[in-house]
C-alpha cells in the first residue's frame, strides 16, 4: 500500500521520476526527484512539480475542486497518479475549461478541443495520456510507436512475480490496439527496475505485492482497492478515447 505518512512531494516524485529520467518532462536534474521519492523534501519541491507542466494543471484543479489548499497534498497526488474518490469532487466542465486554458497555446493537445462537457473527464493521469497527448490520434498511422509510448506512459499495476537485485518481474495487462479500439490485454510478465545504484523510488517489493509502474520503473506498492481505482480511472479514459477513435475515421 502507499506508505503511511508519506509526504505529497515524495509521492509525486515516485511517479514523476521515470519520465523525468528519460528527459520527457520536468526539470533537468532527475537525481533530485530520486532522493525526494523516499521522503526527502525541501523548499524547491513546488518549483520542481510546477515544471511538470502536463501534471501540474490537474493537481491545481483537483485541489480547488476538493477544497484542499495545497496541490501537493498527498490526497491530491494519489488521486492524480493512481485514483480515488477525490476525482469525483471535480465536474467535467470545470476540468475541461481549466485544461483548455492551461494547454491552450500548445500546438497539439489530442482530443482536448473536441471533448464535450458531457464526456466524463477525470483529473487523472490516464486522461492526459489518452486524450490530451497526441499519441492515440496517431495509432492508425504510426502503429507500434504510439502504442509503445501509451503503454509505458500510462500508470499500470500488476502483481510481483519475482525480485532480483535491481529488477522485478511483474504480471500486468499490456495495452493493446486492434486497429479500432484500445483495451487492456491478457496479463504478461514485464521486467521493470525497482532500484539503481542502491536507490529506489519505493521500499523493496516482495513477491505477491500489487505494485504500480511508470515507464520501466516500479513506483509503489498499493492496495487491491487502489488497483481497482486505477483501473476504473483508466477505463473511463479509454471509453472516451475509443469513442473519439470511432468518429475520427
Amino acid at each position: 500500500m502507499t506508505a503511511v505518512g508519506i509526504n505529497g512531494p515524495a509521492l509525486f516524485a515516485r511517479y514523476a521520476y521515470p519520465p523525468n529520467e528519460l528527459g520527457y518532462c520536468g526539470p533537468d536534474d532527475p537525481s533530485t526527484l530520486l532522493r525526494q521519492a523516499l521522503g526527502g523534501s525541501g523548499s524547491g519541491d513546488r518549483d520542481r512539480a510546477r515544471q511538470f507542466d502536463g501534471a501540474w494543471p490537474y493537481l491545481e484543479a483537483l485541489a480547488v475542486g476538493a477544497g484542499i489548499e495545497d496541490p501537493l497534498d498527498p490526497r491530491v497526488i494519489e488521486a492524480y497518479w493512481v485514483g480515488s474518490d477525490l476525482l469525483d469532487s471535480l465536474d467535467s466542465a470545470t476540468l475541461l475549461q481549466h485544461l483548455r486554458t492551461a494547454f491552450g497555446e500548445r500546438e497539439n493537445t489530442g482530443f482536448l478541443t473536441a471533448l464535450e462537457d458531457r464526456d466524463r473527464a477525470l483529473a487523472h493521469h490516464s486522461f492526459h495520456v489518452f486524450l490530451v497527448y497526441p499519441w492515440v490520434k496517431l495509432l492508425r498511422k504510426r502503429g507500434a510507436v504510439p502504442l509503445f509510448v501509451l503503454q509505458n506512459c500510462r500508470i499500470r499495476c500488476g502483481v510481483v512475480e519475482d525480485v532480483s537485485q535491481e529488477h522485478a518481474s511483474v504480471v500486468s495487462s499490456p495495452l493493446e490496439f486492434d486497429g479500432q479500439q484500445l483495451a487492456r490485454g491478457t496479463p504478461v510478465s514485464q521486467r521493470v527496475r525497482w532500484s539503481v545504484g542502491g536507490r529506489s523510488l519505493a521500499p523493496p517489493p516482495v513477491p505477491g505485492a500489487v505494485v504500480t509502474m511508470h515507464w520501466d520503473w516500479l513506483c509503489d506498492s498499493i492496495t487491491a482497492e487502489q488497483a481497482l481505482a486505477l483501473d476504473a480511472a483508466e477505463d473511463s479514459a479509454l471509453r472516451i478515447a475509443n469513442q473519439m477513435l470511432s468518429t475520427d475515421m
